[in-house]
């Protein structure tokens, strides 16, 4: 029985097509694995997370538009009401491998952790200036309400009367990207009214997954 050369010939042609796609996917799927690591260890790299500052770290010297000066050592708040206006600011730490861009917060009385959910971008007011956190490094956090009709006035009023007052700092990296919500407590000394000492006590990210 003679072979038939055509039909092995084209049965050779087929498999050494299939050996192609196969070798061709694998090397796809393998460049795609190895961009998405490349991209993680490019976005660690720039990944800002904010904490309080340490209690050591240097006293920040904060200024408002209107002259407004307030001296917060680490580790601590400044809240006060000034013929009707309220200053308000936080000292902070990086402690992420990237540049933390501070572009906008919202501020209210204590909540309970197990009512905690991550607060809609639309409760939060802008910045009026961005606010740089360099990584490994401390800086700070500032705000104002001079407004009657300001959004959070009552419910800033409110925490400062009860002595426990909740700062959500929403920021991201210096590309504007990772954005992340840092939630501190900010709690009035019991032996000091005037002193007031600040905690991180949650983080939502709004690309990516959560930590928890």
């Amino acid at each position: 029985m003679r072979p038939d050369w055509v039909t092995i010939s084209s049965l050779a042609t087929a498999g050494g097509t299939l050996v192609l796609a196969i070798a061709t996917f694998s090397a796809v799927r393998s460049a795609n694995r190895a961009a998405r690591t490349a991209e993680r260890n490019l976005q660690v790299g720039l990944r800002p997370v904010l904490f309080q500052s340490r209690r050591d770290d240097p006293t920040q010297k904060i200024r408002w538009a209107d002259n407004h000066w307030a001296h917060v050592d680490g580790g601590q708040a400044s809240v006060e009401s000034v013929d009707g206006v309220v200053y308000l600011a936080m000292s902070l730490r990086n402690v992420g491998s990237g540049i933390a861009v501070i572009q906008a917060w919202r501020g209210g009385p204590e909540e309970l952790s197990s009512r905690m959910t991550r607060p809609t971008l639309d409760d939060f007011s802008a910045q009026t200036r961005d606010l740089y956190v360099p990584a490994g490094d401390s800086s700070f956090w500032q705000a104002a309400i001079r407004e009657p009709d300001d959004p959070h006035r009552v419910s800033v009023l409110e925490g400062i009367e009860a002595g426990s007052l909740m700062i959500d700092v929403l920021y991201s990296d210096h590309e504007g990207g990772q954005r992340t919500i840092s939630r501190f407590s900010n709690i009035r000394s019991s032996s000091e009214e005037s002193t007031w000492l600040c905690s991180v006590v949650r983080h939502w990210y709004l690309d990516r997954r959560d930590p928890r």
